[in-house]
């Protein structure tokens, strides 16, 4: 196959607005010929292998895109797909699974059953499923994904989430400079009692760019203290080093998963709760450094994310790569509507696509 060149991921300026009238600014993956304000662009990429490399524009500094993993395949994002991928670099039946993690508690979704979710923000159509549809559309759209996951693997029942992105990083720095908007209570509620309406879970995203999680999680807390709300955090958006959201690919450090599990776990027991799953978004190595260090807690359920887009084999060999090649505990796959199938001869992968993976994904999104 080809290599095709990726279209890069941007923190999108477009015109919305919250429930109460003011601008917001939301990111998510773009379609190829959206045109972005200068001051919300994002050349951060997120091909299904997405390492990075310096890339030249005219008049601009030197940015971020994806490096070839070969001479015929580019790395991969959430909103852009590259070329073929070689053959995974991991061994299909990679080491150190399953993990030998702590003995699941009561009232734990995993590894017993299977996560089926629809990603995105009710107030940005770009942003995915959750925005893009009605409603009652949307939630019947999730009702045939989760069939056809329930048909193709009769062993595992599955359990509907809705993830929504709940602290969006933007394009602009805010009246606080941390580059980041917290959604209102009652888009949050408005979410939720969609998930219960299919007697679902809801994760919620945390997008911190130059906040901390120290910062966005507890303002949370009247969410997470109910035992179907779950949590979501995505590297790409936490700015380390000081680059505004979508001018490069941000990361966590297992110091800052362990804070996270640390706080959830604290949750469980304050509230008396079942576990909590906690997702965590990776498509490039240093989006997560030193995972070996990540420590298990029963009381939270860890999903190394793999959301990535491209054609099947770029996205397998990203879930080799940077999810199967090191062991946390669980697993997860997103699967993009518009961006996994924008290049001829790409397709959208069904269950049966991802249940041939190693190890089977556990959480399953929808973008």
């Amino acid at each position: 196959m080809s290599a095709t060149n990726p279209a890069a991921r941007r923190v999108s300026a477009l015109p919305l607005r919250t429930e109460s009238g003011a601008p917001i600014l939301v990111g998510r993956a773009d379609q190829k010929k959206q045109t972005v304000k200068p001051a919300a662009k994002a050349t951060a990429r997120k091909q299904a292998t997405g390492r990075t490399r310096p890339s030249r524009r005219p008049g601009k500094k030197a940015t971020t895109s994806p490096r070839r993993t070969t001479k015929k395949s580019r790395p991969g994002t959430k909103s852009g797909a590259g070329s073929a991928a070689r053959k995974p670099s991991v061994p299909r039946l990679a080491p150190g699974w399953p993990v030998k993690g702590p003995e699941p508690l009561p009232g734990s979704i995993l590894p017993g059953k299977r996560i089926v979710a629809y990603y995105g923000n009710p107030l940005s159509r770009r942003m995915g499923v959750l925005g893009e549809y009605d409603a009652d559309d949307m939630l019947r759209r999730l009702d045939r994904e989760v069939k056809e996951w329930s048909r193709t693997d009769t062993l595992t029942p599955v359990v509907p989430a809705l993830h929504l992105i709940a602290t969006v990083a933007q394009g602009s720095a805010g009246k606080d400079g941390k580059w980041r908007t917290r959604m209102s209570d009652s888009l949050v509620e408005r979410v939720y009692d969609w998930a219960r309406r299919r007697r679902g879970i809801l994760f919620l995203d945390v997008q911190v760019a130059k906040s901390t999680l120290q910062a966005e999680l507890p303002p949370l807390e009247k969410y997470l203290s109910r035992p179907d709300v779950h949590l979501g955090i995505d590297p790409e958006f936490s700015m380390k080093r000081g680059d505004n959201p979508g001018k490069r690919i941000g990361t966590y450090d297992a110091r800052d998963v362990n804070w996270a599990i640390d706080y959830l776990a604290d949750i469980v027991d304050k509230y008396k709760l079942p576990p909590k799953v906690l997702v965590v978004h990776r498509f490039t190595r240093p989006m997560l450094t030193n995972a070996k260090q990540i420590r298990l807690d029963p009381r939270v359920q860890v999903v190394i994310h793999m959301d990535g887009w491209g054609s099947p084999s770029l996205k397998k060999a990203s879930y080799d790569q940077y999810v199967a090649s090191e062991p946390v505990q669980f697993t997860g796959f997103k699967i993009f509507y518009h961006n996994d199938v924008r290049k001829a001869g790409w397709r959208l992968m069904r269950p049966a696509d991802v249940l041939a993976l190693y190890p089977k994904p556990l959480y399953i999104q929808y973008q």
